[in-house]
């Protein structure tokens, strides 16, 4: 998100409209040839070409309005009216009520062919967006079958998942989709706007009344504004943006917004980016020299640069163009080793993970495959042959697992972010250890394929990044829905919520905590930084609440401690493991070998599948704001940091130890994110300390704005 910068429309009615340039989207509502263009559904409802042809004259105001928009960096987002071409998500009414006028205008209807195709139906030229008005790469265009913007969509979770609490919006028509969609927003808790000069309909009288409906009785339904005054205001502020700057000799890279607004400007150039991130790498390999399991050739890096340079010369760019990022070498790329810290099961990728072909196509740079435990079991890092990679800020102490070098590449500035993957922690733990953001989305809802597998029903990936505004904008560009992931959670499935438009630090929110019984399993140091923690969340907008933790610590204990490790086996495969079992790294052997050896019983696997769910339904009921559930359960990532020297001579126990607060996340289906809270002095060494938001399944968007304001704080 942008600036805490607020701007206003001192002249809009019923009164000033204000609107923070973080949480405002500008929504273009159904700009497409089918209401736009002669010939198109709109023209022939319409019935008269007169009305009709002043409808196309609002273009070039929503054209000025968008560009102000965009120069803001407000998120722009469009709409699309039309149905599948089979036309299943067309209701009857809708086809046939106004063809079945006895006296009415509208010979042909909705899927019947017109000069431009079939009208109102996905794929053809009438449903487009109208060339003025192209969206830009990584704009959502969502496509609605209605004429309000939220049945049958994703819009709804597209707005919560970017913190949206204003719209300003733009389109056709005024009298239906436009006031339709303002109306299901109302009902939603956003503030909404519409420019009065930037929307139009088939009947002027009918417009007026509208607009006059939506501010009518003190703002019943939202604001009315002008385009002039929105144009104005944005022109104003832009002028205080300061100015932007080029420092490649920080320890961190610039952010992906500022590399954004850098490339965009023409100040800098992806290539001299790169050449930097290649000569961190270089400079960090003779300190931390177990980071990286593979790197793609320099040449090979900037050949890919160029190409990328080349094809958007003159263009809009996309999302991500010319960030570089790695991956954890359990994830596929094609044509790369993936290892999995393990050579007895390297394979040659014949195919990128669809997740990884997202973030190539917004335009990221792929850089290398980063160490990891091996078979991503563990969460210190100390179990790859590949060597063991210390902590960024000590070499003495672990970076954390089993997402490693993710974590130390991320917080040495080697890249922008690094993908990473969570069973138990393993994004969590190592970004606290290295004072990152680990971001653990929903189990389903980034696509898991392409992914080796540690335990299939936990897998989830995860980002990490050097800030949440980072891995937010990874997310938006990864999250995207996978038929094929048999794993994928239908969007429409994941939950939605009301919004406050004051956001959560001016409207408030909840949160739980650990019970002291478990807090004070932490060292002593952590224990007083959560302090301060929960302190500095209660001083902006958090409320305390007790809650009930015994489902969460008994979810925690089903992880290694009950049948479900037995999962491992079936996902990594059981006879590759009986027969290669010798060649694994020790402390992998000797997890395997416990589990190839327990006397399972077929009973106690349906057992702890029962247990897991009860934990799931009572963790639902935690987090259900409609039986007063709390909003963001709030942990210590991590309990303490440990020596390399204190994990190798007790792997097991104490890995099980550090899982005390990652563990149960997976189990029980939650969302979390963890980020940096402090510091603490261990012999004059400085290490971070991290903690984790959590959140139901689904609540991803919730759980990321409750963080930033922590983030924010701290900063």
């Amino acid at each position: 998100m942008t600036s805490k910068m607020e701007l206003s429309l001192p002249n809009a009615r019923p009164y000033e409209f204000a609107f923070p340039l973080a949480t405002t989207a500008f929504i273009v509502i159904d700009m497409q040839r089918d209401f736009l263009d002669p010939d198109g559904f709109g023209s022939i409802a319409c019935g008269n070409p007169a009305i009709f042809s002043a409808v196309r004259k609002i273009v070039p105001n929503v054209q000025r309005a968008l560009e102000a928009a965009r120069s803001m960096g407000l998120h722009v987002i469009y709409t699309r009216e039309g149905h599948l071409s089979n036309l299943s998500d067309l209701p009857a009414t809708k086809r046939f009520r106004q063809v079945n006028a006895p006296n009415g205008n509208q010979l042909i209807g909705i899927g019947d062919e017109g000069p431009m195709g079939k009208l109102l139906v996905r794929g053809e030229r009438g449903h487009d967006i109208i060339d003025e008005l192209k969206p830009y790469p990584g704009e959502p265009i969502i496509d609605k079958p209605g004429k309000g913007s939220f049945w049958g969509t994703g819009f709804h979770r597209l707005l919560l998942a970017r913190g949206i609490t204003h719209l300003i919006l733009t389109g056709v028509t005024t009298e239906c989709c436009v006031t339709s969609t303002l109306r299901e927003c109302n009902d939603r808790g956003y503030e909404c706007c519409v420019l009065s000069d930037c929307t139009e309909g088939f009947d002027p009288a009918m417009v007026a009344t509208s607009l006059d409906i939506v501010c009518c009785q003190d703002g019943l339904f939202g604001y009315v504004g002008h385009s002039g005054e929105f144009i104005s205001q944005t022109n104003e502020a832009h002028s205080l943006k300061p100015a932007l700057t080029v420092d490649l000799d920080a320890t961190a890279l610039p952010s992906i917004n500022e590399l954004r607004g850098l490339y965009r400007n023409g100040l800098l150039n992806p290539e001299a980016v790169i050449q930097s991130v290649l000569e961190r790498i270089a400079k960090c390999e003779s300190i931390n020299p177990s980071v990286w399991i593979s790197k793609e050739s320099p040449v090979d890096i900037l050949a890919a640069v160029r190409t990328l340079s080349a094809t958007y010369a003159g263009k809009e760019l996309p999302p991500l163009f010319g960030i570089p990022f790695a991956v954890k070498d359990n994830i596929d790329i094609k044509g790369v080793v993936t290892t999995v810290a393990c050579d007895s099961f390297a394979y040659t990728a014949t195919a990128t993970a669809p997740a990884i072909q997202h973030l190539l196509d917004a335009g990221a740079i792929y850089i290398g495959k980063l160490n990891l435990d091996q078979l991503a079991t563990g969460l210190t890092g100390c179990r790859s042959p590949y060597g063991i990679p210390h902590s960024y800020y000590s070499k003495r102490h672990i970076s954390g697992g089993s997402s490693s070098g993710s974590s130390i590449a991320v917080a040495a500035g080697l890249v922008s972010f690094a993908i990473g993957t969570d069973t138990a922690g393993s994004v969590r733990a190592p970004a606290a250890f290295s004072g990152v953001v680990g971001f653990k989305p929903t189990k389903g809802t980034i696509s898991a394929r392409g992914a080796v597998p540690a335990c299939q029903s936990l897998d989830t990936l995860g980002i990490l990044a050097p800030s949440l505004s980072d891995a937010r904008q990874v997310w938006y560009v990864m999250d995207q829905h996978d038929h094929l992931d048999p794993y994928a959670k239908p969007p429409s499935s994941l939950p939605t919520w009301i919004v406050d438009y004051r956001g959560f630090r001016e409207g408030g929110f909840t949160f739980g905590i650990p019970p002291d019984s478990l807090l004070q399993m932490c060292s002593a140091k952590y224990q007083e930084l959560f302090k301060v923690a929960v302190g500095k969340l209660q001083s902006c907008g958090g409320t305390l609440i007790d809650i009930d933790y015994a489902p969460f610590a008994k979810a925690g204990d089903l992880i290694y401690n009950a049948s479900l490790v037995h999962e491992r086996l079936a996902s990594i495969g059981y006879e590759f493991i009986v027969e290669n079992i010798d060649t694994f790294h020790p402390t992998t052997k000797s997890i395997f070998q416990g589990v190839l050896s327990s006397n399972l019983k077929a009973w106690e696997v349906f057992r702890d599948q029962a247990t897991q769910m009860q934990c799931i339904a009572e963790a639902r009921r935690t987090f259900n704001k409609l039986e007063e559930g709390i909003d963001v359960l709030v942990v210590p990532s991590m309990p303490w940091h440990p020596t390399i020297q204190e994990i190798l001579d007790d792997p097991l126990a104490l890995n099980s130890k550090l899982g005390l607060f990652t563990h149960p996340a997976n189990v029980v289906d939650l969302c979390g994110v963890s980020v940096n809270a402090g510091w603490i002095d261990e012999e004059g060494i400085r290490l971070p300390f991290g903690i984790t938001f959590l959140g139901d399944s689904g609540y991803d968007g919730k759980v990321l704005d409750i963080a930033a304001i922590f983030e924010n704080l701290i900063k």
